[in-house]
């Protein structure tokens, strides 16, 4: 092979090279992309969300602090009714659109509602990151964080109003001793390997509602945010 040709070889070898680099990069996850992610801080009164719509502006903001608050955020909360034959009542399930969701590394979480409540889905300590795409304190860490608050059963929907608990700290408004709203574990850890303990969404309840209380079970106020489109 004469010099001519080999330069020419190396020259379209680089080419070929470079272009497919380039086409690396276009595909790469941008923020505007992430689909889901675990609060890196809750609004700092315990179980007072400012309600459903206080926890998803939360959401939001945090969201488009990250660079992707393009899309419209929710954050995956159940409320109660007043009253066992109630019908004011909101499941987690129905406010988070249909999917697919994947967090700020491009892993996909699940690909719709039925496989996000279904132990196929891909939630774990791994995947259940931050807006910032940054892993979430869990159960072997210090400080405990993995109690996310979600107020659902394992199905993503409501627990039944009065008589029974309150599992929402009056509908995401207490911020005291009064109350208590039910956790799930991101990290899928739990102090034993049965499915209440290691569920990423109905885990177990508070002790109260207020900041300490939340704490004490290994929790921040931090919440699971889905983007609805």
């Amino acid at each position: 092979m004469n010099h001519g040709l080999k330069t020419s070889c190396a020259a379209a070898a680089c080419a070929i090279l470079l272009a497919g680099c380039a086409g690396m990069q276009g595909s790469r996850q941008g923020p505007g992309d992430m689909s889901f992610f675990v609060t890196s801080t809750g609004p700092g009164k315990g179980a007072d969300l400012g309600g459903l719509e206080g926890a998803d502006r939360h959401c939001q903001s945090l969201a488009t602090a990250a660079g992707a608050g393009q899309r419209t955020w929710r954050a995956y909360l159940s409320t109660q009714a007043s009253a066992l034959n109630d019908p004011n009542f909101v499941n987690a399930r129905d406010r988070i659109g249909s999917g697919p969701w994947q967090n700020a590394k491009g892993e996909v979480i699940a690909k719709n509602v039925e496989h996000l409540h279904s132990p196929a889905n891909n939630l774990t300590k791994d995947t259940a990151i931050d807006e910032k795409g940054q892993p979430v304190n869990g159960r072997t860490d210090k400080p405990n964080k993995h109690d996310i608050l979600t107020g659902s059963r394992p199905d993503g929907t409501a627990f039944p109003g009065a008589p029974f608990g309150d599992m929402t700290c009056g509908n995401w408004t207490r911020s005291g001793t009064e109350g208590s709203a039910m956790t799930g574990h991101h990290d899928r850890v739990g102090p034993i390997n049965t499915p209440w303990a290691t569920s990423w969404n109905s885990a177990h309840p508070t002790r109260g509602c207020h900041p300490e209380g939340i704490k004490s079970t290994g929790g921040d106020g931090l919440l699971y945010c889905f983007a609805v489109k």
